[in-house]
């Protein structure tokens, strides 16, 4: 491990965790009181308190080496129908999309160009606000054909990973992003990219009538605006609890592609959206 070794996570309820050298430092409020897809977690999330979101974080590092050279980098499990790592694997795997700029501790940006690598490294991860650079992990990346953007610094940065994909030859690939401001300006650079909104609580009714207008697909997380404004704008919604918009037909397509190849049945229906039974986030904000 390096002398700076400090990992920044926006977990469950998006409470800030601090991880240095493998172990939680501290551990911030979290901003809602309920989630069902946290209480199916591994190690459950159930009251949101400091001290349930600490052992969940500490069952991460644990289990997949999260914020440690033993990260693993790499599966083949869903952990849910309609997650963001779930339906960029399927995305590549059928060919929609060839890349997907995602974020990883201990890398930064990374450009992951098979569908194990987006699932082994976004499939347990949370909302990083920033990472420091461990060798062991950049190593195991690109030994299964990802590209880190930065690896001197691990740094954050959606536009340089759009950039890179772009440099290498992938013209139309998929990126994650939590900033409205990010999204609009990729949606410039890249007409053609596959934009995915993520971790987005606390987004205001502004910043939702800038995703809703820039973003393929959007996670609406416990965020009200996003419910009130993408969700009426969605050409489908994948999921009740915790779903996910489908805002243009490139969406609905990767939506629809995950349905395809899945083998637990399925219901679809129409209903206006967005559609809830009332088991969403609480308090959506």
């Amino acid at each position: 491990m390096t002398q700076g070794d400090e990992h920044i996570i926006e977990a469950a309820g998006r409470a800030r965790v601090v991880v240095r050298n493998g172990q939680v430092v501290s551990v911030g409020p979290a901003r809602i009181t309920s989630c069902p897809l946290a209480a199916r977690f591994s190690e459950p999330v159930r009251t949101f308190s400091e001290e349930e979101i600490q052992r969940n974080i500490e069952g991460r590092i644990a289990t997949f080496g999260m914020c440690t050279p033993e990260r693993v980098v790499v599966s083949d499990d869903d952990f849910v129908l309609f997650g963001a790592s779930e339906l960029l694997s399927s995305a590549l795997r059928c060919g929609i999309i060839g890349a997907a700029v995602i974020a990883c501790d201990g890398a930064g940006t990374v450009i992951a160009t098979s569908p194990r690598l987006i699932q082994g490294i976004g499939g347990k991860m949370s909302g990083l606000v920033s990472t420091t650079p461990i060798p062991a992990v950049i190593d195991r990346i690109g030994e299964h054909g990802g590209i880190v953007v930065s690896p001197h610094d691990a740094a954050l940065s959606a536009e340089s990973g759009m950039r890179m994909a772009l440099e290498k030859g992938f013209h139309a690939p998929a990126v994650t992003t939590a900033s409205a401001d990010e999204a609009t300006l990729l949606r410039g650079l890249c007409p053609a990219a596959f934009i995915v909104a993520v971790h987005t609580t606390g987004t205001t009714a502004e910043e939702a009538e800038m995703f809703a207008a820039s973003c393929d697909l959007i996670f609406p997380c416990a965020s009200r605006a996003m419910y009130e404004i993408a969700g009426k704008k969605a050409l489908l919604q994948g999921g009740k609890a915790v779903p996910v918009f489908a805002m243009t037909a490139a969406g609905k397509e990767v939506v629809l592609a995950k349905i395809a190849s899945a083998e637990a049945p399925v219901v679809i229906t129409g209903r206006a959206l967005p559609y809830s039974e009332g088991k969403e986030p609480s308090p959506l904000q």
